[in-house]
């Protein structure tokens, strides 16, 4: 038998850790930058399919014994320290300052605790991309770490299973490879546009395919067997196939965003492929991409990657639970935050992480014998923090429900979609036999004529009179075509719009965290149906940023002859509230037929007219939310 050589550690990894975490640490400070930021998350998991697949070879090859109970309690004292004081610290926390958040707390610890939250969050409806959320989670991000503990758990099992029965590495390999293509197929069949797609970022099903194809690599690329002194034409190879796939892989950071269809049909397989031949690359001892990403501040970075990771979420929460008018200090909160997430994981990787990886009987023993007065406050403070977070948990059992005025929010999006749903199917049906296809709101003397007698003998909405609408005015709608398309801010007023309008003659497509990009599947839909309207009125931002590209794709699809309403945003808590809106202003310069809403205006200093996120409008400033983006569509077709 065989000695398995010493496992080579490969430093160029802890490079790639560090693109990793900051590319989602950016991605959820300011994804107008970084709006590819999450794709960090495929090369933890690439990474982590790549060194459990090759140790288990390393150790099986060379005819030891691989141990389950040794590998599992490896990963036990890694992994579990942080992430259990991750959540005790933030309960602790909630206990004092956020005890609205205590509200299925008690399910979120022992869902992680099992490895199991990404599929509580599915089971749950718990969105990944509504970040204006009042009383967002700080958890929303640990769902990485469910999907990799089920995979620790799950694929060495299947790997001794293999080797029992004599199964092939080739065919072990191909194993891995077909079920890798399977989960991102099953990634694209699942996606559906303007559908909030928190389902496929979450699930172990449809994100498995980064894992498995790190797992594919280490059986035929083992980090063992590279060697260094390649011929001088072999590393010019490695090492510009490595530039090419750092390049691309960057590219795809700073530009696809979340929302992006392709991303979910291919984007993301592609990107996963892509990194997997950037470990390769790193891997070998002769690639000077590993020298380049082994340097002293990436070092630092990767060792603390883990931590990084985990401390970030809970840090965004908590400031700007306090500090709400982020999209006033772009850069300054921001750097903030990195400070203290910097910070927080420091002490946690000296105090709580390192120390408890390392625990045994001895050091145990040790620390009661010889520790400082230091050493032992900080226990002290480490177990107090625990001890509150404990309590927090326990009071979380049976825990009310949280904000009555976010509940009402959710209650009232959930009635307007279901009662929209059946007048939206009515309205294109009705749209598609009419033949009356002219209608874009101009007025002719005996239309006014008609409207003011209808006014004066059957007024119709007067409880919008007080909002400044007239009676005129309000007849005047009931003669509009208007297709409609927005998020969860549009869906909250989406009632009133059918109110006004006449149900029969505007679709209103509205969805909570939709963006942009999903919305010209929609007008493209509605266009090939020839139920477009003539107004096109759009209420998309909330959720993440766009740019004045992405506004021209909309312009160009809706055509010249049709006029967009657009209407700003007012998401006071987001970086990305003045660049939403400055990119709306430009390209209202540039578009004869845009005409930009400015709610984020009129809205300005009437915090009572929204619920508690200071985003969604609460029922009367929903009223002044719609009578406002009617009136300015009426003065806009007056000018014509």
């Amino acid at each position: 038998m065989n000695k398995a050589p010493k496992r080579r550690f490969i430093s160029g990894f802890d490079g790639l850790r560090t693109l990793g975490v900051i590319g989602v640490i950016m991605y959820h400070l300011n994804p107008t930058v970084f709006s590819g930021g999450y794709l960090g998350v495929p090369i933890f998991f690439l990474i982590s399919g790549y060194l459990i697949t090759d140790h288990f070879f390393n150790t099986v090859d060379y005819g030891g014994k691989f141990s389950l109970g040794n590998f599992y309690g490896k990963r036990i004292k890694r992994l579990y320290p942080g992430m259990l004081f991750v959540l005790l610290a933030s309960s602790a926390y909630i206990v004092f300052f956020l005890k609205d958040l205590l509200y299925h707390l008690d399910q979120i610890f022992i869902t992680n605790i099992l490895n199991v939250y990404n599929w509580w969050q599915i089971f749950n409806g718990q969105s990944y991309f509504e970040r204006f959320a009042n009383n967002e989670s700080p958890f929303t991000h640990l769902w990485t770490l469910s999907i990799e503990g089920q995979f620790y758990i799950i694929w060495p099992l299947l790997l001794l299973l293999f080797v029992k029965f004599g199964v092939k590495k080739s065919r072990i390999f191909g194993f891995a490879m077909i079920v890798s293509v399977i989960s991102a197929v099953w990634m694209a069949i699942l996606f559906k546009p303007g559908v909030d797609p928190s389902r496929l970022y979450y699930g172990t099903d449809t994100r498995l395919f980064s894992i498995l194809l790190g797992c594919g690599l280490a059986i035929v690329w083992p980090a063992e067997k590279l060697k260094g002194g390649i011929a001088r034409v072999d590393k010019v190879k490695l090492n510009v196939i490595g530039t090419l796939s750092i390049a691309l892989m960057l590219l795809m950071i700073f530009t696809m965003k979340d929302s992006s269809a392709f991303l979910y049909r291919g984007g993301m397989f592609i990107f996963s492929v892509v990194t997997c031949i950037l470990i390769a690359v790193v891997a070998h001892p002769d690639a000077f991409w590993n020298r380049i990403l082994s340097n002293k501040v990436f070092h630092y970075i990767g060792s603390r990657s883990y931590g990084l990771y985990l401390y970030q979420f809970p840090v965004m929460i908590f400031f700007e639970s306090k500090f709400k008018n982020v999209a006033d200090h772009p850069i300054l909160y921001p750097v903030i935050e990195v400070v203290l997430i910097l910070l927080v994981t420091e002490f946690s990787y000296r105090f709580v992480e390192q120390p408890l990886a390392h625990l045994n009987k001895q050091s145990f023993k040790n620390f009661f014998k010889s520790s400082s007065v230091l050493q032992r406050t900080l226990a002290l403070v480490i177990a107090l923090i625990s001890i509150t977070g404990c309590y927090g948990v326990v009071q979380a059992v049976g825990a009310p429900k949280p904000n009555v005025n976010h509940s009402k929010l959710a209650t009232k999006i959930n009635k307007n979609e279901k009662a929209n749903k059946k007048k939206k199917q009515q309205a294109i049906e009705n749209l598609k036999k009419s033949k009356d296809k002219s209608k874009n709101g101009k007025v002719s003397a005996a239309d006014m004529a008609k409207y003011k007698k209808a006014a004066k003998d059957h007024p119709v909405n007067k409880d919008f009179e007080k909002y400044g609408l007239t009676q005129i005015d309000l007849q005047r709608l009931k003669d509009i075509q208007l297709t409609a398309v927005g998020d969860s801010v549009m869906a909250d007023g989406s009632d009133n719009f059918l109110k006004l309008f006449d149900d029969k003659k505007v679709i209103v497509d509205a969805a909570v965290s939709r963006q942009l990009d999903s919305s010209l599947d929609i007008l493209q839909k509605y266009k090939d149906q020839g139920v477009l309207a003539p107004n096109v009125l759009i209420g998309l931002g909330t959720n993440g940023p766009f740019n004045n590209d992405q506004v021209s794709q909309v312009m160009k699809l809706v055509g010249p002859n049709r006029h967009v309403f657009w209407i700003n945003v007012h998401v006071p808590t987001r970086p990305w509230e003045k660049t939403v809106n400055g990119v709306l202003d430009e390209s209202s310069k540039k578009y004869k037929n845009l005409t930009i809403i400015d709610w984020n205006g009129y809205s300005a200093g009437h915090t009572d007219w929204f619920y508690d996120d200071n985003v969604h409008p609460n029922p009367d400033g929903s009223m002044y939310y719609s009578s406002f983006v009617v009136k300015q569509i009426l003065k806009q077709l007056d000018k014509k």
